[in-house]
């Protein structure tokens, strides 16, 4: 298949690719940035240079390939409809990636929540999230309505190596980077908020898998376990050598640096279970844990 994957410079869209490319697929890869066209063309992916906001740049190309993938920014509307509307009626696959921060609540990292999701499971986002699951919902009906395959795909926190260009995720990367500067491990609040994981290889695995056979409007959780951001920080100050040593951050703090991202991304608990990856499509996620990964960074 010619997959148009947006996002290929990235650390989701770029692992995707590479596991696409892996598999046999012909990969066109959505990059803004011209001085990485280059390096895209040497791990075989066919770069086009534009943005989200080139919206006869995204209709000619998801018209021309056979499937699109959304990696670039889970809030961009105008871009995902853009692509509804270039593939409807065509019976195309459609896949976007979403977070499992749409089910985050504001623990603010002193609570536990005894609420896990699966992809059945009624729940009312966060503020800061209710845009975001308008979208969701906006992929899904276009399944229904707009005759195109289309995918929900939810990570959850994401760890390991970028399978593409040498980039990072997002939360692990920042609890890090917070360790050092203050050289020790780093938690919000009491830190016993907890969330669910899953490597880039399986979950870009599970990208692959509902590309070849997902039914249309569905929706798939992506994890393989889950810790407390208390238990993390104790890993992390270990690898940093800090001989686990761990502190509260406080929140205030935390969102007065990094926003109200901190809220969802690190002070929240989103605890959800992939079923219907595991059921509907055989997905088997084999990667080493978390933690192991942790213990072996550089």
């Amino acid at each position: 298949m010619k997959v148009f994957v947006t996002g290929a410079t990235g650390y989701i869209g770029g692992s995707v690719a590479k596991v696409l490319l892996e598999a046999g697929h012909v990969v066109y890869g959505l990059v803004r940035d011209p001085n990485k066209v280059e390096p895209l063309k040497q791990i075989g992916i066919e770069p086009v240079l534009g943005t989200l906001e080139d919206t006869e740049v995204l209709t000619r190309y998801a018209q021309l390939s056979d499937a699109v993938i959304h990696t670039a920014d889970s809030d961009h509307r105008t871009a995902i409809e853009t692509f509804i509307a270039a593939l409807r009626g065509s019976g195309k696959p459609f896949l976007h990636t979403s977070g499992s921060s749409v089910v985050g609540d504001d623990a603010r990292g002193d609570s536990k929540s005894e609420n896990i999701y699966n992809e059945e499971t009624p729940f009312v986002p966060m503020d800061i999230r209710a845009d975001r699951v308008a979208i969701n919902n906006l992929v899904r009906k276009a399944g229904i309505d707009d005759w195109v395959r289309s995918v929900v795909i939810v990570p959850s926190m994401i760890y390991g190596d970028a399978l593409g260009l040498p980039t990072e995720s997002d939360q692990l990367p920042q609890i890090i980077r917070k360790s050092k500067e203050i050289g020790a491990g780093v938690h919000v609040g009491k830190g016993v908020n907890r969330w669910s994981n899953v490597h880039i290889r399986d979950l870009a695995r599970l990208y692959l898998l509902a590309l070849e056979k997902a039914p249309s409007s569905s929706y798939f959780f992506a994890e393989n376990g889950e810790e407390s951001f208390e238990d993390i920080a104790k890993s992390v100050s270990e690898a940093l050598g800090f001989e686990g040593r761990t502190v509260s951050w406080p929140v205030d703090d935390a969102i007065a640096e990094l926003g109200d991202w901190a809220r969802f991304a690190i002070a929240s608990n989103s605890r959800v279970r992939a079923v219907h990856a595991r059921n509907l499509l055989g997905w088997n996620p084999s990667e080493e844990p978390m933690f192991s990964w942790i213990e072996k960074m550089n």
